[in-house]
């Protein structure tokens, strides 16, 4: 197979990047995209030329490094699908590509298609934990979960925090992150103690970060790999409003805080 890759360049954060074009014979056809990458990169070092610096971890589709933007769709064209599991034969040979790195503001460009998303990092620390003691730990049967609660959970649970859905969110929203993150705890039991403080903190270190609001686009459900729903930024609303709503006295009416 044989393609003409557009593929961004960029030497740092402080520089202005451009799209660099390059044509790329033999490739196989069962190629992932980033083997496809290595294959360029092999390519431009035998020539002499700088290789392209993209992220890449397990290659499983698990760990969420792969954050490319492939033809304007984050991830590629195919739903559910990360960078790594996606495979040359998607593309019709002598075909164009454009890959870019995520576009938003919150994630600023290192080099290439590299991106700076420790803004994820501080929202999780911000309040993605639960307090546990350190002695031994309950029967797990001894806290009874209804299957459906745990499922719901489990849904949020396996966000890989990619970024997809920020970079395909025309604001630049980190709102589905975050649901995903608060609503995996707000739903179970160990939960609970955080809850409130949770939702508080991660939702204000969400806007600290810069990133846009949400206008129920739902993008970030189309680009998302783990096909998490919007419906957890329903959850996430609804946790921020009950953690900054005041409390009432037995006549109704609220107290001052």
């Amino acid at each position: 197979m044989k393609f003409r890759l557009n593929v961004w360049r960029q030497g740092s954060e402080q520089e202005k990047g451009s799209m660099q074009s390059c044509e790329l014979d033999e490739v196989s056809s069962d190629m992932s995209f980033l083997e496809m990458l290595d294959y360029l990169n092999e390519t431009l070092i035998s020539k002499g030329e700088e290789p392209i610096a993209f992220d890449s971890d397990c290659r499983e589709g698990v760990c969420g490094m792969c954050s490319l933007v492939i033809n304007g769709q984050a991830h590629g064209p195919m739903k559910a699908t990360t960078t790594c599991q996606t495979y040359m034969r998607l593309f019709p040979d002598g075909s164009e590509i454009t890959i870019e790195p995520w576009r938003a503001g919150a994630f600023p460009v290192l080099r290439d298609l590299i991106v700076n998303r420790s803004s994820f990092d501080r929202i999780m620390q911000a309040g993605g934990y639960i307090t546990v003691h350190s002695g031994p730990k309950p029967e797990p049967n001894s806290v009874p979960i209804n299957q459906q609660v745990a499922e719901e959970s489990l849904d949020a649970a396996v966000c890989i925090g990619c970024g997809a859905c920020v970079a395909a969110c025309p604001n630049g929203s980190a709102m589905l992150y975050t649901a995903a993150k608060v609503s995996h705890f707000a739903l179970l039991p160990q939960g609970q103690a955080e809850r409130t403080d949770r939702a508080l903190a991660m939702v204000d270190q969400m806007q600290t970060e810069g990133f846009g609001s949400c206008r129920n686009y739902a993008e970030c459900e189309a680009a998302c790999p783990k096909a998490i729903s919007i419906n957890f930024i329903g959850q996430l609303n609804r946790e921020y409003i009950r953690a900054t709503a005041k409390p009432c006295n037995a006549r109704g009416q609220m107290h001052a805080q």
